[in-house]
């Protein structure tokens, strides 16, 4: 789960770490009174839930009031990667002397999670990484011990020379590894950490992804989660007890178990095809989770042949083919599916399928064959429900 700037800075004050002070503001007029309050120059700054608000113009620099309602209101309603702007951020503008990187995230080879730091940080951090990745300084923390704060000086020295500001960013490393585990999160980032000009280390960006296999834990962040930002298709699969995440192919995929599901996705890649998403309906067998998963694929407009490939111990294969019929009887889907279902209660199925003459496959590799054939061949038009 996303949350946006305003909501991390939030938590980050709370922890100690320094941030910039704000408001946030769904009009204009909000914007211009937050503006007023400061009396003096300010940021006004996008809230969404994607990167490079900066190169779309997405933040902007009002040096008063006035300023900032010709800025909130060219932002506000703005379209940012598809993403509509319906909160702004006004936020006091800081004079920036550096600029650094620092963000943790988790290093799933290594189990633990990875701190890493940049001397280069600022809206290009990702450029840093592809062509000097030399510039960025990791280290991975025994998430047993946690991290020392020899270590976070030791990250700290090398941003920067002056010892006040190599204290103080090591106060902000620590502070950032505690938030990183106490909301349960998959990132933290601040980018950029900046220095002023009385030596003062500031995090004048903040970003938060948490774990979502934590927020049964985390009510207040939770609450935090702004629907409006957040792909239809994933809400309703989340509402639906369905593993999905979209992807940009062309084969909708739909699986039980994660493991599964990844290896018809690289079986997919391996022979030719582009898997359009990873769908797990997990180890249930109720019908209508399959009719779900139906729903949400066939929305898809990129999508021109959909791939079941079911491998049937708790989930039984008879109530998944109820629920391939319920979709055929109330989506009446129009791309080609192959489907292949082995394992319990096989053969109930495959009776069951004889109502929709459904194209299958005795194996793995042959479903995912069909699969891409039928893709291939698929000119019916977009747009199937």
């Amino acid at each position: 789960m996303k949350i946006h700037e305003y909501q991390a800075k939030e938590i980050f004050a709370a922890a100690g770490i320094p941030v910039p002070k704000g408001q946030v503001a769904s009009t204009v007029a909000e914007a211009v009174s937050i503006a007023e309050q400061f009396g003096r120059p300010v940021m006004i700054k996008s809230q969404v839930h994607v990167g490079g608000r900066g190169k779309a113009g997405g933040i902007q620099y009002a040096e008063n009031a006035e300023a900032a309602r010709v800025w909130s209101q060219k932002i506000l309603g703005m379209d940012i990667k598809g993403l509509m702007v319906k909160k702004v951020l006004v936020t006091e503008a800081a004079e920036i002397v550096t600029e650094s990187y620092v963000g943790i995230i988790i290093d799933r080879a290594q189990k633990k999670p990875v701190i890493m730091v940049s001397a280069a940080g600022g809206i290009d951090i990702e450029e840093v990484a592809a062509k000097t990745p030399g510039k960025i300084i990791k280290l991975a923390v025994d998430p047993v011990t946690g991290l020392k704060a020899y270590q976070a000086r030791e990250l700290a020295s090398k941003l920067y020379t002056d010892m006040s500001m190599i204290r103080q960013a090591a106060d902000i490393i620590m502070k950032l590894y505690d938030v990183y585990w106490k909301v349960d999160a998959s990132l933290v980032e601040i980018n950029p950490l900046i220095t002023t000009p009385d030596a003062k280390v500031v995090a004048l960006d903040a970003k938060i992804n948490i774990d979502d296999n934590g927020l049964y834990r985390q009510k207040e962040v939770a609450a935090m989660r702004d629907l409006d930002a957040e792909d239809s298709a994933e809400m309703e699969a989340r509402e639906g007890d369905l593993s999905f995440v979209k992807l940009s192919g062309n084969i909708g995929c739909i699986v039980n178990g994660a493991g599964l599901a990844m290896a018809t996705m690289d079986l997919v890649k391996h022979y030719g095809g582009d898997p359009a998403n990873f769908l797990d309906i997990g180890g249930s067998s109720n019908p209508q989770k399959v009719l779900t998963a139906m729903r949400i694929i066939l929305r898809d407009t990129n999508v021109r042949a959909i791939l079941i490939n079911i491998f049937g111990g708790i989930t039984r294969c008879d109530d998944v083919a109820n629920g391939i019929v319920m979709a055929y009887e109330q989506l009446i889907p129009e791309v080609p599916i192959v489907v292949r279902l082995t394992g319990t209660n096989e053969d109930k199925a495959k009776i069951i399928l004889k109502k929709i003459n459904l194209e299958s496959a005795d194996t793995l590799d042959n479903v995912v064959k069909k699969a891409i054939e039928l893709a291939e061949n698929d000119n019916s038009a977009a747009g199937r429900i």
